[in-house]
């Protein structure tokens, strides 16, 4: 799967990824309206909601993007019937060619490790049948347990030829709590970079891992460093937009050969129309801004890497 994010970055020239994580301030009224109209004010409903929401987003950009980032959090918090359209997403997304991350950050150990793993990237086996269950491409996946934790999930990607994003230098503010702080003279996050570069080059795809890092747009010195820890690994680089990063501060996030990140951007775009920028086209018409927002995205990351060379 790997090779098919990175052909199909180079088909649409847009090294970017659309965060689909849906919070119910976000749909646009005449949305949540049919819904509850149909379902009531209920878990349903909501869901309901989310999934008119997007659908309309994913069809407006599917042609412009290699790939999207479903957070399942904004799916759990709806119960099942929120898991239903988390599935729902999907597979939509699967018969638009997307590539799908999904944001999931599991990190346990032993048989815990593996079910998680099994669930989001492989076949659960049930007497003489197996079923791929959210049959995500990639997921993310937290490191804190060590080896122990990855493991499993390597184990997956070598037989479904699926890959994970490892948490190394996330984008929030607080992540230098634990991330920075120095083990032996180096911060932990290189240290976990390192591991991730280790268990790299276990997985390899034709010219890049199974495995990647998730570094946040919002530390472009740790982006740089890190990038060099970890020549084979994509980074999957949130916090573009809303949080801060704009695409200068980006081009060391990627390799020579203009590859090697993916820059998530999610209420950036699924909510783009809440923005000054595109508010012309107003609530009725979300899911214009939204695509409007993804051509925007495009042009600044291209403009910046073409401006490093």
């Amino acid at each position: 799967m790997i090779n098919k994010l990175a052909a199909k970055i180079r088909q649409t020239n847009a090294p970017i990824c659309v965060g689909l994580d849906p919070m119910l301030s976000y749909i646009p009224d005449h949305i949540l309206k049919k819904a509850y109209g149909e379902f009531g004010e209920t878990l349903e409903g909501a869901a309901q909601a989310v999934w008119q929401y997007n659908k309309a987003i994913i069809d407006a950009v599917f042609d412009l993007i290699p790939s999207v980032k479903p957070q399942i959090a904004m799916y759990e918090q709806f119960g099942i019937p929120g898991l239903e359209i988390f599935q729902k997403t999907v597979d939509y997304c699967h018969q638009k060619d997307l590539v799908v991350i999904g944001d999931v950050k599991r990190g346990d150990i032993g048989s815990t490790s593996s079910a998680y793993a099994t669930g989001h990237l492989g076949k659960i086996q049930v007497g003489s049948s197996s079923y791929s269950l959210f049959d995500e491409d990639f997921c993310t996946v937290n490191p804190y347990l060590g080896t122990d934790g990855v493991k499993p999930f390597l184990d997956v990607c070598s037989q479904e030829k699926k890959g994970i994003f490892v948490l190394v230098k996330t984008s929030n503010p607080s992540s230098g709590e634990f991330q920075d702080r120095l083990i032996d003279g180096k911060p932990l996050y290189e240290w976990v970079g390192e591991k991730v570069n280790e268990w790299s080059n276990s997985c390899m795809g034709d010219s890049y891992s199974y495995v990647g890092a998730v570094v946040g747009a919002t530390y472009p010195k740790q982006g740089e460093i890190l990038r060099k820890i970890m020549p084979k690994s994509f980074i999957l680089v949130p916090g573009y937009g809303a949080q801060g990063g704009k695409g200068a501060d980006l081009v060391h996030f990627f390799n020579e050969d203009g590859l090697g990140a993916v820059v998530n951007s999610s209420r950036g775009i699924i909510a783009a129309y809440k923005q000054e920028k595109y508010a012309k086209f107003g609530p009725e018409n979300f899911a214009d801004a939204s695509r409007a927002a993804v051509v925007d995205m495009i042009a600044d990351i291209d403009g910046a890497l073409k401006a490093a060379k």
